[in-house]
């Protein structure tokens, strides 16, 4: 994927482009390729990709990742102000995590029809039962997260395929 032909309309999409990169690592680590970048006050405090594979630990998601790296570097437990840009719709593990470090805003690259649960299957991120709401742009960048993953893929379904 050639980042430089990717068009930046607002910070949004500059983050969003950011959170694509470290996605990108992912999938050279042959991890399932999402990328997580948390900004505040338009400065990017952390980035991430999914090392579940490398780590052997299954909450190592993108999403997650940055929590932490966010967290640590406000020296904080909450991430009032703060956004979080990822590539793909966060899953219930990480919805939950969003909503309990209190993070204001998530924007969205590709929607997970699957295991989504910030609107698609579940809307943990904008539930009226819970403690704190996040406000949820989805679709930025979107048909660009959507074909680094349907491409990876696919790579691996020819590997596995070229295996047999």
């Amino acid at each position: 994927m050639v980042f430089e032909e990717i068009e930046c309309s607002g910070d949004d999409e500059r983050f969003m482009l950011e959170a694509i990169k470290e996605a990108a690592k992912a999938a050279s680590e042959d991890e399932v390729p999402v990328g997580a970048v948390i900004a505040k006050d338009g400065v990017i405090i952390a980035r991430a990709h999914n090392r579940i594979e490398s780590s052997g630990r299954s909450s190592a998601h993108a999403e997650m990742l940055a929590i932490e790296e966010a967290e640590a570097k406000l020296g904080a437990k909450w991430l009032t102000g703060a956004v979080m840009y990822v590539t793909l719709e966060p899953c219930s593990m990480c919805a939950g995590a969003l909503v309990l470090s209190r993070i204001s805003r998530l924007v969205i690259g590709a929607d997970d029809p699957k295991t989504g649960a910030c609107g698609s299957l579940y809307d943990i991120a904008d539930d009226p039962r819970l403690n704190h709401r996040i406000e949820t742009e989805r679709g930025v960048l979107g048909e660009t997260c959507s074909e680094q993953l349907r491409e990876f893929f696919r790579n691996r379904r020819k590997t596995t395929e070229e295996c047999r």
